[in-house]
């Protein structure tokens, strides 16, 4: 499949996804939104493809936003047509069953920062830049903004980045728990690949249900969440995997998972 926004590569079970219009920093426009959705379905869908890191072209930007031109010709239905079809592409990202690490390489702001959000894990390089800034514009965050930021940096903090518009650089990011780490420009993407395979290295079942478990049981009492987490406790203990896992401990080797 080809793509005109996009960079999509596959090596070694990793897909690596380039968000590609560095002239225009990077910014979502719906040609983008529709490619990143077919990208995140072949992601969910390809067996080959076992975990992804998504980033952005060029030195300056992740995604510096929305593209302007689009939103500017909106009316309200357009625009909450366009805030639940962009909605729907990262959902389908965060909900692919596979690890997806944003490697974080300059501006993530307003839906760049919302991409981010979907992803499972962040990483920030050091000039990286975070925030939602749509209200100097006189919109809301509409990618997901207002519900993933107060569930990862709290309800306080999270209407402060919103309200105030203000951009934060990496290493607060990195305080508030928006990040879960910072690293050198020049090693973002290698840092990146590092931990993604050695999440891979675990057992695949076990990971996907642990993220599931995480995604889901957030939305749960406690007591919900608990039965949810022992019920996929009990289905891992059906699992080849497990029996391998526990075997090769007890021998002192490397588990050999096989999905299964």
């Amino acid at each position: 499949m080809s793509y005109h926004t996009l960079l999509f590569d596959v090596r070694d079970g990793v897909a690596f996804i380039t968000i590609n219009r560095p002239d225009k920093l990077n910014a979502l426009n719906d040609e983008v939104m529709r490619e990143l959705g077919l990208a995140a379905e072949r992601v969910a869908t390809e067996a080959e493809i076992r975990g992804v890191i998504l980033t952005g072209a060029g030195p300056k930007a992740f995604v510096a936003g929305a593209d302007i031109g689009d939103l500017a010709k909106q009316g309200p239905f357009d625009g909450k047509a366009r805030a639940q079809r962009g909605q729907a592409v990262l959902r389908r990202l965060e909900t692919c069953g596979k690890p997806v690490i944003a490697a974080v390489n300059g501006f993530a702001l307003g839906g760049g920062c919302e991409l981010a959000m979907a992803c499972h894990i962040r990483l920030a390089s050091e000039n990286a830049k975070f925030g939602q800034p749509e209200v100097k514009l006189g919109i809301a965050p509409g990618y997901g903004g207002t519900q993933r930021l107060p569930r990862l940096v709290g309800k306080g903090v999270a209407l402060q980045l919103i309200l105030t518009g203000e951009m934060i650089d990496a290493p607060e990011a990195y305080r508030i728990g928006l990040v879960n780490r910072v690293v050198p420009g020049d090693a973002l993407l290698a840092e990146s690949e590092k931990m993604l395979r050695g999440i891979l290295a675990m057992g695949p079942l076990a990971v996907r249900l642990a993220m599931e478990a995480v995604d889901q049981g957030v939305e749960m009492s406690l007591d919900e969440g608990l039965l949810l987490e022992a019920n996929h406790f009990g289905l891992l203990a059906a699992t080849q995997d497990m029996k391998e896992g526990l075997t090769a401990f007890l021998e002192k080797r490397s588990a050999k998972f096989q999905g299964r």
